[in-house]
C-alpha cells in the first residue's frame, strides 16, 4: 500500500492487503511505479559492503535492480504474481537477471526457512490492523549474524487524510517497530525522514518511517 492514485473505498482498500487486489493492479496498466530506488535504500544501502540481499514486498523491482547494480546478489519477494512477472522483466531489460532470484511469499506469513542475508528490506509493504510489528518479526530471522535490516514504510501523516481507515491505520511510525527486533539486535536509526512524494499528479510533503537495525553477530 503507497500512492494510489483515487481514493478507495473500504472494500477496495481491504483488496490492497491481499495478492489477488495487487495482481488485478499490476493488471491494469503497463507501470504502476517510477523504477526509481526508493531514497533509505539508496541512503543507507550504499555504504554497506554488497553481499546477498532480499527484498521483501518487491514489486516492479525498482529496488532489487538498483541493489543488483550495486553488486549486491538479490532475491525479491512478493505476494502477487504479476509482481514478480513484471519484476522479472524489468531486470531482464536492465541486463542484471543473472544476479536476481524470485521467490513468492506473504510478508505476513514470511519464515526464513533456512535462508540468510546480508540486508533484508522491505519498502512501503504496510500490513493491516498494525501487522508490521509481527512482520520485522519475520523478517529478522532471515539476517544473517552481522547483517542489516533496513524496514520503511508511511509515517501517519495529515496528507494521507484521503485514504481509507484501514490504510491509516496501516501506517506506522520507527519506533513502533522496535519491539519486533529480537534480542540480538541492535536499532541504527529509528526516525521519520521527510520525503516530496507525487500522487494523483500533486506534490506532497510526507515522512518515511525508517527503521535501519544490524544483527549483533
Amino acid at each position: 500500500m503507497t500512492e494510489h492514485r483515487h481514493q478507495l473505498t473500504e472494500d477496495e482498500a481491504a483488496a490492497m492487503f491481499e495478492p489477488s487486489g495487487w495482481d488485478e493492479r499490476y493488471a491494469d496498466q503497463e507501470k504502476f511505479w517510477s523504477g526509481d530506488p526508493n531514497p533509505q535504500l539508496v541512503a543507507e544501502a550504499a555504504e554497506l559492503t554488497p553481499g546477498s540481499a532480499l527484498d521483501v514486498g518487491c514489486g516492479e523491482g525498482g529496488d532489487v535492480i538498483w541493489l543488483a547494480r550495486q553488486g549486491w546478489r538479490v532475491t525479491g519477494a512478493d505476494f502477487s504474481v504479476n509482481g514478480l512477472a513484471r519484476a522479472a522483466w524489468h531486470t531482464e531489460k536492465a541486463g542484471i537477471a543473472d544476479r536476481v532470484d524470485w521467490w513468492r511469499v506473504d510478508a505476513r506469513v514470511f519464515a526464513a526457512a533456512g535462508r540468510s542475508y546480508d540486508l533484508v528490506t522491505s519498502h512501503y509493504l504496510h500490513a493491516p490492523d498494525g501487522g508490521m510489528v509481527d512482520v520485522t518479526r519475520r523478517l529478522a530471522t532471515a539476517v544473517t549474524p552481522g547483517g542489516h535490516l533496513l524496514v520503511v514504510g508511511h509515517a501517519p501523516s495529515e496528507e494521507f487524510t484521503q485514504l481509507a481507515a484501514s490504510q491509516r491505520r496501516a501506517m506506522f511510525l520507527a519506533e513502533d517497530l522496535l519491539p519486533g527486533l529480537p534480542e540480538d539486535f541492535e536499532a541504527l536509526v529509528v526516525e521519520q525522514r521527510p520525503r516530496k512524494l507525487t500522487r494523483d499528479g500533486t506534490t506532497v510533503n510526507a515522512h518515511d518511517s525508517t527503521l535501519l537495525a544490524r544483527r549483533r553477530p
